[in-house]
């Protein structure tokens, strides 16, 4: 079927960077929406950053201008550029895409999760 695979987590001191990858392989007719997706121990999972085919973008408030979402069709990757990182950036990141296979109904795929982790 499909797979989404994230790279790109690890450990960040406050201010600083990291950039999460996520590629989409299997049997991929076409992908529609891509995002990315956080979920902070005890809370619940929330959008970060989405980004549909023709490349509109939507943030959370507490990304934006911080956080950048790109996407390259072609290659079915979609990444996310977080700048000027906040211990409350600490969180299991997801990727998420709306992917459809052969001439079945688009459905939500999910990758396994990448940690982020803050530092002050």
């Amino acid at each position: 079927q499909v797979q989404l695979v994230e790279s790109g987590g690890g450990l960040a001191q406050a201010g600083g960077s990291l950039t999460l990858s996520c590629v989409a392989s299997g049997s991929i007719f076409s992908i529609s929406n891509m995002g990315w997706y956080r979920q902070a121990p005890g809370k619940q999972r929330e959008p970060v950053a989405l980004i549909s085919s023709g490349g509109s973008t939507n943030y959370a408030d507490s990304v934006k201008g911080r956080f950048t979402i790109s996407r390259d069709n072609a290659k079915n990757t979609v990444s996310l550029q977080m700048n000027s990182l906040k211990p409350e950036d600490t969180a299991v990141y997801y990727c998420h895409a709306i992917v459809r296979v052969g001439v079945d109904l688009p459905r939500a795929y999910w990758g396994q999760g990448t940690q982020v982790t803050v530092s002050s």
